[in-house]
């Protein structure tokens, strides 16, 4: 904005008008005086501007202008920018912004094969035949984690261990690893004695020498039923070192015999668990 310069008030003459035919009383004439053009009625000959004689409000108005138009721009700065943080695709190269566009596409076709398998799934299930294979695998699957928890009877493929013990030489440690070398072998249910074996089962060695099996005494010799791929678990007996070894060494022995069906009947009682609970889907 352009500062405008104010000129200064004239100064006003109070005295009465001089004749200049006829010179004042106080007033001696100039000797040797150049002529000089009348200038006609005297008018005021402004001073120089030192900044002094400027207006103060007009000062005050033109700071005021200034200091709004600069906060309105830092004001649409602060917006501009804002909305580029919020944008997230100012000045990204062209390649990058089709590369988005087409994840975009892609995410929203598969989103709508999965609405469609979905559609196509529920009509399924509300459907006669469908709804009843429904119930059917539903029914396999809790039959099935029945046997692997031990909490219904069992049939199938296996085998019958004996393991003689005489000399009352193992120990409930020994029994132990009989288990586990069953279970790393693939057998889907374990029986010992009376004793259906479940993922809590613990062995205890007795003050009169036996073995305890979930608290219950067990007789010798023991007799283990395991249902799986026959062959194998009669390797992860026989094993060098194995569970063979340590019968032999304490005096007595391990008889396998494969068959193609073992019937396991005992069951285990399920127990609520005290600590571990569902986690959220």
């Amino acid at each position: 904005m352009d500062h405008a310069l104010s000129t200064p008030d004239e100064p006003v003459d109070d005295t009465e008008p001089v004749d200049e035919t006829e010179p004042a009383d106080n007033i001696e004439p100039a000797d040797h005086a150049e002529p000089v053009d009348d200038p006609g009625p005297l008018a005021a000959k402004p001073e120089p501007h030192h900044g002094r004689h400027e207006a103060p409000s007009h000062h005050r108005v033109s700071s005021a202008l200034i200091g709004a138009l600069l906060a309105l721009l830092g004001f649409a700065l602060a917006i501009q920018l804002r909305t580029s943080d919020q944008d997230g695709f100012v000045g990204a190269r062209q390649e990058d912004l089709v590369r988005i566009l087409d994840d975009q596409n892609n995410r929203q076709d598969r989103l709508r094969d999965q609405i469609a398998d979905l559609e196509d799934a529920q009509r399924r299930l509300e459907g006669g035949a469908d709804a009843t294979a429904a119930g059917a695998e539903a029914s396999q699957r809790a039959d099935a984690l029945e046997v692997l928890t031990g909490t219904a009877p069992a049939v199938g493929p296996g085998i019958n261990a004996t393991i003689a013990d005489p000399l009352s030489g193992l120990h409930a440690e020994d029994l132990l690893d009989v288990i586990a070398e069953l279970r790393g072998a693939g057998a889907e249910a374990i029986q010992i004695g009376d004793v259906r074996v479940g993922v809590t089962t613990s062995f205890q060695d007795t003050v009169d020498g036996a073995v305890a099996a979930d608290g219950i005494r067990l007789s010798r010799p023991y007799v283990v039923l395991a249902i799986g791929d026959a062959a194998t678990l009669d390797t992860a007996l026989k094993i060098p070192g194995g569970v063979g070894a340590t019968a032999r060494a304490a005096g007595g022995s391990l008889a396998i015999v494969e068959q193609q069906r073992v019937e396991i009947t005992a069951v285990r009682t399920p127990v609520p668990p005290k600590y571990a609970s569902p986690a959220p889907s």
